[in-house]
């Protein structure tokens, strides 16, 4: 039986249930959008997901609902699907410290959009005003998880070193000297050492990593925010060294790798702030438990299903869903934005289901007993649209949906039945490598 078969079993049922639990919700652009999640205000990580990289829409309201749980319920980090260097220079702004050390522009690389638009930097604003008048260890803190800055971040250890202790800077660039010559394209030292055209680098960058927390104790006395920058940055080192290895033995060994990364930097942050509460943005196919989704069936795992193991009913995972619109895209890696109409969502879709609610904005929350009926109806398998910084609507159904249990993936769904795309700062100029290949999620 197709999805769509159980779909039309189920229709009425299904959008029955969907359209009585729903709670209608006021643009995300509205003073009040996030009083409706106050109820996650217990939580120790709260998890906020997005169906495409690009729609307005999810970035206003996770803005809002991530205002509200540190302004009112005491959260303390923001962390996101970009990159460590990249992000700690907002982090720098919101905070109010001095510049971290860098190499060459912020966000500079394919896709530029993801972070360097007027919705991220609304909310960079908003959180350097709040912390104006805290003392320092309880300004609310912005931080990039991901792997992909290979050449950003053996900059940073080795400004860090140069700073703290030259002898070991010296060091620090021999070893690194193994990778430096692939920094701006990485993918093809992965490819080299998997095809034995050249030695591997894993071996310098661990000994890198060790030397430098065999010093922790004095380093730490000297400035203990910059040598947690430092340790954070040697990690993704390490990590992006393996990653590019791990492209070319197949998706899932890479896709892996980087989930278990961010999870690892999450789990550091709340190690490094023992009380710290937590809210993460990322594409749904990163926070939704892969465990109930095509992705785990086939050996994958996500951050989403790592976290919910670690911290239990303290985390909460919610997904948002889109119907149609326009979305910021590119058609390839590294080619172009573009402003890209987003096609009606199949009928045989989660977003299908929810689009026959007629409802143009709404919250369903199925935690609790009371919601025994709605996890019912959304414990069967159907399909869900995933559109990250590619976007080919020509082959959607191939490129763009996988099978999941909504009741097992999420605790909750935000829908928006029309979204527009992200507004860039200044004009788009994506070059490089494209950071993201393979996946762009």
């Amino acid at each position: 039986m197709t999805a769509l078969e159980r779909l039309v079993i189920d229709e009425a049922e299904l959008i029955g249930r969907l359209r009585a639990h729903a709670e209608t919700l006021p643009s995300p652009d509205a003073p009040h959008f996030a009083e409706a999640f106050d109820r996650y205000g217990d939580a120790r990580v709260v998890m906020l997901g997005e169906a495409t990289h690009g729609s307005h829409e999810f970035y206003a309201a996770r803005a809002a609902i991530t205002k509200r749980l540190i302004e009112k319920h005491g959260f303390t980090i923001v962390a996101v699907e970009g990159d460590w260097p990249d992000i700690a220079r907002l982090d720098d702004y919101v905070r109010h410290n001095a510049a971290r050390p860098r190499r060459g522009e912020p966000f500079a690389r394919f896709p530029t959009w993801m972070w360097r638009n007027e919705e991220v930097l609304a909310l960079a604003d908003w959180m350097r005003r709040h912390n104006a008048a805290l003392p320092e260890e309880r300004r609310a803190s912005l931080r990039g998880l991901d792997v992909y800055s290979l050449g950003e971040s053996i900059h940073a250890v080795i400004a860090y070193l140069d700073a703290h202790d030259p002898v070991a800077a010296t060091e620090a660039r021999r070893r690194y000297g193994c990778l430096s010559p692939w920094q701006d394209e990485p993918q093809h030292y992965g490819r080299a050492v998997e095809y034995g055209q050249l030695a591997p680098c894993e071996d310098a960058v661990v000994a890198q990593l060790g030397a430098l927390l065999d010093r922790r104790m004095a380093l730490l006395a000297d400035d203990g925010e910059e040598f947690f920058n430092a340790e954070q940055n040697a990690r993704i080192v390490r990590a992006a060294e393996q990653y590019y290895r791990a492209m070319y033995r197949g998706s899932a060994a890479s896709w892996n790798l980087r989930d278990r990364h961010m999870f690892d930097t999450l789990q550091m942050l709340m190690a490094h702030h023992p009380d710290a509460r937590a809210v993460i943005w990322a594409h749904n196919s990163h926070l939704g438990n892969a465990a109930a989704t095509a992705m785990g069936w086939n050996g994958e795992f996500n951050i989403g299903e790592l976290v919910r193991g670690a911290h239990g009913d303290k985390a909460v995972g919610i997904g948002f869903g889109t119907d149609r619109g326009t979305v910021a895209a590119a058609s390839d890696w590294g080619a172009s934005m573009q402003v890209m109409q987003v096609r009606a969502a199949r009928d045989d879709s989660w977003e299908g289901a929810f689009r026959r609610t007629g409802l143009a904005r709404s919250l369903t929350d199925w935690r609790g007993r009371a919601k025994r009926d709605l996890v019912e109806v959304l414990s069967q398998t159907l399909l869900e649209r995933a559109i990250g910084v590619i976007y080919r609507p020509q082959t959607e159904r191939a490129s763009h949906y996988f099978e999941a249990v909504l009741a097992d993936q999420f605790d909750a769904w935000v829908w928006f039945e029309q979204t527009r795309a992200v507004t860039p700062l200044g004009p788009e100029r994506p070059h490089g490598a494209p950071e993201t290949w393979p996946f762009g999620l």
